[in-house]
């Protein structure tokens, strides 16, 4: 594991005039959403589709994602959540969110860690996953706080917060950098947040990392999950999220302090970490 450290024209003048402005501005503001893109996968799409579309792929997945993942990983995607769990150094009595939280692996591994005085909120933009989730956690007898919602617009009180943590979620948000800021602004002052997703793999193994990603994922996809296409976007939008380096340079961005990653297998995989001082 490589532990790298970032250093930080005129007034309308009757209502004729007044309603011309205002048709004006909506028309104006209804060509800038038109115009208005963003990425899903390698394709280019008006950024009000995207939510859409990446909810369509993991209603899509939902009930399969678990078994894809030890599919696709080999398992390893465990030990990354490990890793991210002992990172996160939750204690008996703190708070945290846990965001696009999906089937609620890291958010039963906090609430053990939190106790019955802390508090853990599941929360996920998906519906389908969050259900599989909520209904993983009852079945062991774990009742969390569990609410579908947007990561650009939390629902939640500033500087609320201990831990916020975010896996394999970060880049299906349409806008990362506005994500970021809601995750610092619910955290306390003192608290961290931690973002842990696919990253940039070192390069000699890219070439082998691109044609596994390419052929075999959307291959297991079809065969495991019946959706190929979904898992052929999963893959394309790896490659389409920022590196470790720009990615640290965000959360600097959004007002993150003590910004640092941790390369897990060889970059495959980025643990980010950034601390909200004040």
């Amino acid at each position: 594991m490589q532990n790298t450290t970032s250093s930080p024209e005129g007034p309308a003048g009757s209502e004729g005039g007044a309603a011309d402005a205002v048709n004006r501005f909506s028309a104006d503001g209804a060509s800038t959403q038109q115009q208005a893109s963003t990425h899903f996968g390698f394709k280019t799409v008006a950024e009000g589709e995207k939510a859409s579309k990446v909810a369509e792929v993991f209603h899509s997945v939902a009930s399969r994602y678990d078994v894809m993942n030890d599919l696709m990983s080999g398992g390893l995607h465990r030990i990354w959540k490990a890793f991210t769990i002992r990172q996160a150094d939750v204690r008996s009595g703190m708070k945290v969110l846990d965001i696009a939280g999906g089937t609620g692996d890291l958010a039963r591994a906090f609430a053990k860690r939190a106790g019955q005085t802390g508090e853990v909120w599941l929360t996920d933009i998906n519906e389908s996953m969050l259900r599989v989730g909520r209904d993983r956690l009852a079945d062991q007898g774990m009742l969390l706080p569990v609410s579908v919602c947007d990561a650009e617009k939390l629902p939640f009180p500033d500087a609320y917060f201990d831990r916020v943590s975010v896996a394999f979620g970060l880049r299906n948000m349409t806008h990362k950098e506005h994500a970021l800021a809601e995750m610092r602004r619910v955290l306390k002052p003192g608290g961290k947040l931690l973002v842990l997703e696919f990253s940039h793999i070192a390069r000699p193994l890219a070439p082998v990392y691109d044609w596994y990603s390419f052929n075999v994922l959307p291959w297991l996809g079809g065969k495991v999950a019946g959706d190929e296409e979904s898992y052929r976007y999963l893959a394309e939008s790896i490659r389409m999220h920022p590196d470790q380096e720009t990615l640290a340079g965000m959360m600097r961005d959004a007002g993150l302090s003590r910004v640092r990653y941790f390369n897990l297998n060889a970059g495959l995989v980025a643990l980010h970490e950034g601390v909200r001082l004040c």
